[in-house]
């Protein structure tokens, strides 16, 4: 919108208290506050729930992969075979070897559930998620036949346990007796403690060589499943498309969306609702736009009509009040961006200073999942919250616009 000189003068004028005009400067000012404060609410937020969402997706993928090949029975026969099948698969990186058992662990009297799982030694070792959140203990020992393995930190705490220490895990598929089966317990050592940042994994997970799995599981040589990377989970359905004939009547492709359906479903779902409940906010805010330029529009109603009267348009008052609306919102939004940006980089120290404050555990990982709190922005999110609030802005100017343009200097000098 382009503006004459008396227009731009006329601007800045309005924008600026003026004697008498105190309260209608304060309503303004408040509508710039609550339109920083809208756009602020709404980037915060939809950064940490997409960060929410990349930070889980990745902690999952990086442990179960994009999709599995599940045998029935928890077994799955000629597996190298599909392994290398899915491995000349287009759209496949990668395609491992896995066993995972639920089975109790105990030690010192202590018994906690757990989710065994056993991997080929390069595996583990190849595997970012687990040695780079290495607290204790040394992954180069969890070497096949070595009798150790590296368990989750929260299991570590509940078990009372750390590198060094003795914990036995009870399977129930052990040797028959004439009195029944007789559970298989076997004594490890723990070599090494890691942490993901998910607290499920983290409470639960035993990972040992493949060779002390099937040891443990008397599996011979077969394993539970294979582990299926792509190059693009978003469509990993169509990817391994292909490799569904085979695997058929041996077992079962499961990707990471139907392993976490309810999980992934609830976050897309709170993620809508949250971004149409604080988009109020910002409308709460145009409206405070709306109320001060109208009360502005009446304050100033005999100086627009000694103007027209002087030779300015109806466009050049309509632009004047639409460039007044258009600043307050634009000034609110920038503001707003600087609060989400900060907020965003200290969020950590905000959620910690509140826990101090008021001793309450606000991001309890048994609830909220992961251990800290994520963040990604997306700058087309933020570039769609930018324009939503500034056409929101704009279209609050239009009625005091108009009603400034059609103003009658006939009417309002009459008796001046």
């Amino acid at each position: 919108m382009i503006l004459n000189r008396a227009e731009r003068m006329l601007t800045r004028r309005y924008l600026l208290p003026g004697k008498g005009e105190g309260f209608i400067f304060l309503v303004a000012a408040i509508s710039l506050v609550a339109v920083a404060l809208g756009v602020a609410a709404l980037i915060i937020v939809m950064s940490v729930m997409n960060g929410f969402r990349a930070e889980l997706l990745d902690k999952i993928v990086g442990l179960n992969g994009h999709a599995v090949v599940q045998g029935y029975d928890g077994q799955l026969p000629d597996w190298q075979k599909i392994a290398a099948q899915a491995r000349a698969t287009p759209g496949v990186t990668s395609a491992l070897p896995l066993i995972e058992q639920p089975l109790m662990a105990s030690s010192d009297g202590r018994v906690e559930g757990v989710l065994v799982r056993g991997m080929r030694w390069p595996d583990v070792m190849a595997n970012s998620t687990i040695t780079s959140n290495v607290l204790a203990g040394d992954l180069k020992t969890i070497a096949p036949h070595s009798g150790r393995v590296a368990i989750g930190s929260g299991l570590a705490r509940a078990l009372g346990v750390g590198p060094g220490s003795e914990i036995s895990l009870i399977s129930p598929e052990g040797r028959s007796t004439v009195v029944g089966t007789v559970p298989r317990i076997v004594s490890y050592t723990v070599g090494a403690v890691f942490e993901v940042g998910v607290y499920d994994y983290d409470k639960a997970f035993v990972i040992m060589p493949m060779e002390d799995a099937q040891d443990l599981l008397m599996l011979g040589d077969t394993v539970g499943m294979v582990e299926i990377q792509t190059s693009n989970p978003d469509k990993v359905g169509d990817i391994l498309a292909p490799l569904r004939p085979l695997v058929q009547g041996r077992g079962m492709i499961v990707d990471w969306r139907q392993m976490n359906s309810a999980l992934f479903s609830a976050l897309e779902v709170e993620r809508v609702a949250m971004f149409v409940v604080l988009s109020l906010i910002v409308l709460v805010a145009v409206f405070n736009i709306l109320s001060s330029l109208i009360m502005l529009v009446r304050a100033k109603t005999r100086d627009i009509a000694i103007l027209r009267t002087m030779g300015a348009s109806r466009k050049g008052m309509m632009k004047v009040f639409v460039t007044v609306g258009v600043t307050i919102g634009s000034l609110g939004i920038i503001l707003g961006v600087i609060i989400g940006a900060i907020f965003l980089f200290f969020r950590q120290n905000v959620v910690d200073a509140i826990q101090a404050m008021t001793g309450q555990n606000l991001w309890d990982p048994s609830v909220r999942v992961l251990a800290d709190l994520p963040s990604k922005t997306d700058p087309v999110e933020v570039a769609a919250i930018i324009l939503t609030a500034l056409v929101l802005s704009f279209l609050a100017t239009l009625y005091p616009a108009y009603k400034a343009a059609g103003t009658d200097p006939v009417q309002v000098l009459r008796y001046e």
